[in-house]
């Protein structure tokens, strides 16, 4: 494996892991903080946002899903 191959990979894990942790703070980031994050995490405002549209996505997919897995074992014995 090269070396700039794994220098790359962690460098890319340390922006999914802020992205990561932006989103939790905030699933709609406005004009000026995608700005921001672009700033840090080193990529344009535009893959910033194209990032969080498909996370938004992501999560709702896995929110319908674990509302799906409750609805098929209720907790009540009605």
């Amino acid at each position: 494996l090269p070396t700039s191959l794994s220098l790359n990979n962690t460098s890319f894990l340390e922006q999914l892991e802020e992205l990561e942790k932006m989103f939790q703070e905030d699933h709609y980031p406005d004009n000026e903080k995608r700005r921001e994050i672009a700033a840090v995490v080193g990529v344009t405002p535009q893959r910033i946002m194209v990032w969080f549209q498909n996370r938004r996505a992501k999560w709702r997919k896995s929110e319908k899903l674990s509302v799906k897995g409750n609805k098929k074992y209720p907790t009540s014995s009605a």
